[in-house]
């Protein structure tokens, strides 16, 4: 059967599950709507949980970010899982036992405040938003490249499937409907894989091929890696090159960002019982490790396999890089995208793919060869959806990882827009503007508000703004340096007041933002577009995606020292908060 058409079959079929499921599983309660009615068993929540994390960012972003960089990027890995361990042991079992809909809930009832709650309201949508505009711009490329239909059009068809299921179905729908997508994600990230390790290393297990002797050479994967980028001057695959502080701050603002991102914590109120809320975060990891594992062999091999196409001989010689007119065929049909593009600078009708800011190396390459530069541009977030292509694979396979990038976006742009809508109907809607609301009146709100959550995403997909490349590190920082430590302090500590919450949320939303948009382009010197955005001109060698860490501090500081200079807590809520750390009871949980 013809690729083209194989790829409309198999997302159009995938597309019909999740329709079906949507009707199957209409909301019609808002406690349906907001908690799936609090039914949903932990292996199950696990498993949606997995994939509401998964986005587009890890199935499409993951590979390239680390085939490009290398062993570096494993901070990745390290931050967006052990940012599981922090929920699973430090939030999700408490946060259950309060038994509220939302974070927001929480926040306000905690600190006894409607401005905390509103606070917490102004961070969850600001982090949701930018998060969720990657994962709309993600569904548009997908579907120009695997639809052959242009990126806009492609969007509108993801908003519109996500706006049925999401608004029909709410958090029941989503929930089943995510637990689908994460079949159809994992199933397409890991069969090509296999296929991959199979043909470069004859292991057909993906982590255990990436540390496995390559089949042509005999030596090592990595080992062949290391010789083959770093021939082309670029910096060795498996060693160290950047700042450890740096590193370590970026790891850690990852894991407390994965700990405070509001679309992942609100899946632990789906579950009855508060045992069942660690039980399913540590479902999710386990399903999550299933891609996590294999994204570091998925990462080494395509770039191996990228680099010996287009330099098949020996470095230097004349015949040693790749023919322009020789390109193959998987090359030609991501050239149409323009996610890969070619400049022949020396007019020799080949292909140098090097590492030109090498300076020593650039300038033996030009004295030496006669290199003008390097001539090849790749987008590395083509690395996981051209893979089947570039290993040749059969045409079932190219569908199935069409299938799972979509899957992928729609199942965390869909968790995105229920947290916002949630925020909205419940924390604004039904707690300040209008307490005496109707449950159905709040359903319909909690609709509308999804409706004009998609709305909004939508047209921040097609018109992203200057930040867009940023807005999964900015959505990390916020969540890191705002709501991570309000929950924790509000579980914690019985001394943190309203004051101290809501000052210190404020404080490490503001550091952090000023901090990225500094780098990023919005706030600038006079004269200048921005600080250039490298580590020589970073405080301390400190990355702006790495500042969420940093702001979490600030936040901890600022709301210790508020909360010591002003009144304590009623002692109401200190009560509140030592019952809800108690183990006691921890069989059952509080109905909202």
């Amino acid at each position: 059967m013809e690729q083209q058409t194989l790829i409309y079959l198999v997302v159009g079929a995938t597309f019909a599950l999740y329709v079906g499921i949507a009707v199957w599983a209409k909301a019609a309660t808002t406690g349906e709507f907001y908690t799936a009615g609090r039914g949903i068993h932990p292996v199950t929540n696990g498993m949606a949980t997995a994939a509401d994390w998964m986005s587009a960012a890890s199935f499409i972003s993951m590979a390239g970010l680390i085939a490009f960089v290398g062993y570096d990027n494993s901070s990745f890995l390290m931050g967006w899982t052990g940012g599981y361990v922090l929920l699973a042991c430090l939030l999700a079992p408490y946060l259950r036992k309060f038994g509220k809909y939302t974070v927001p809930e929480f926040i306000g009832d905690r600190f006894y405040s409607q401005g905390a709650r509103v606070i917490a309201v102004i961070c969850l949508i600001v982090a949701s938003v930018t998060y969720v505009i990657g994962q709309m711009t993600g569904v548009g490329v997908t579907f120009a490249r695997f639809l052959q239909v242009d990126a806009s059009t492609g969007l509108f068809i993801g908003a519109a499937i996500v706006f049925f299921y999401a608004v029909l179905g709410g958090m029941k729908g989503i929930t089943y409907t995510q637990v689908a997508q994460y079949v159809v994600l994992i199933t397409a990230y890991t069969v090509p894989a296999i296929f991959i390790s199979l043909n470069i290393t004859g292991n057909p297990i993906p982590p255990l091929g990436l540390f496995s002797n390559t089949v042509q050479e005999g030596v090592p994967l990595l080992v062949r890696l290391d010789q083959v980028i770093t021939d082309l001057g670029f910096n060795s695959y498996t060693g160290h090159h950047t700042n450890t502080l740096n590193m370590v701050l970026f790891t850690m603002s990852l894991m407390i960002g994965t700990a405070g991102l509001p679309h992942v914590i609100i899946r632990f109120f789906t579950v009855p019982k508060v045992a069942d809320a660690r039980w399913s975060a540590g479902w999710a990891l386990v399903f999550i490790a299933l891609l996590y594992l294999t994204a570091p062999a998925v990462g080494a091999m395509a770039r191996l396999n990228i680099m010996e196409t287009v330099q098949p001989g020996p470095v230097g010689a004349e015949d040693g890089s790749l023919a322009y007119e020789e390109r193959p065929d998987w090359f030609r049909t991501w050239e149409q995208t323009g996610l890969i593009s070619w400049t022949d600078r020396n007019d020799d009708g080949r292909i140098q793919f090097y590492n030109d800011r090498n300076e020593a190396f650039d300038q033996m390459a030009r004295e030496e060869w006669g290199w003008e530069g390097n001539e090849l541009t790749i987008n590395q977030d083509i690395l996981v959806l051209a893979n089947p292509e570039i290993a040749q694979l059969p045409n079932w396979v190219v569908a199935l990882v069409a299938a799972g990038g979509l899957a992928a976006a729609l199942s965390t742009a869909a968790g995105l827009l229920l947290a916002i809508s949630s925020a909205i109907s419940h924390d604004l809607i039904k707690s300040i503007i209008n307490p005496n609301i109707s449950d159905k009146g709040e359903l319909w709100a909690a609709r509308i508000s999804m409706t004009f959550a998609i709305v909004l995403a939508t047209y921040l997909g097609l018109n992203p703004p200057g930040f867009a490349a940023q807005t999964v590190a900015l959505a990390f920082g916020i969540a890191a340096a705002s709501i991570f430590p309000a929950l924790m302090m509000g579980i914690f500590s019985k001394r943190i007041n309203s004051w101290g919450a809501s000052a210190g949320m404020l404080s490490g939303l503001i550091f952090t933002v000023v901090y990225i948009f500094i780098y990023k382009g919005w706030l600038f010197l006079p004269g200048t577009n921005q600080f250039p955005d490298t580590e020589e001109f970073w405080v301390l060698g400190i990355s702006p995606l790495s500042i969420g860490a940093v702001g979490a501090i600030v936040n901890f500081g600022v709301a210790y020292g508020v909360s010591a200079l002003t009144k304590e807590p009623p002692v109401e809520i200190q009560e509140l908060v030592e019952s809800v750390r108690v183990p006691r009871g921890s069989g059952a949980a509080v109905d909202h």
